[in-house]
């Protein structure tokens, strides 16, 4: 069993999490789906990063076994600004993001 400590500001980033750890625990969509009582195409939704209801969320992590904890979150830091935003050179000029 994996153990995921991802640090989530974005819902990207959730998504890409939630993937992970389905791939990582050889876990099928379908099934994931079926246990959620949800259709397959909002859990690709979710991993996506693309907006489900909240339920919808919930629903899908207690299929997977997960739970959600809250912290408090502190300074981004720059990959994660990068990220969000992209990137500047060292003239100033907008970057291409990574």
């Amino acid at each position: 069993m994996s153990f995921m400590k991802d640090v989530i500001r974005l819902p990207s980033d959730l998504g890409r999490a939630l993937m992970l750890e389905r791939k990582a625990r050889k876990m099928k969509a379908t099934d994931i789906a079926l246990r959620a009582g949800r259709a397959r195409d909002v859990l690709y939704r979710l991993e996506q990063g693309e907006d489900v209801t909240l339920s919808s969320l919930m629903a899908i992590l207690g299929a997977m076994g997960l739970t959600i904890r809250l912290e408090r979150a502190g300074m981004p830091t720059l990959e994660e600004v990068q990220r969000r935003f992209g990137s500047v050179d060292e003239d100033g000029d907008d970057a291409a993001p990574p």
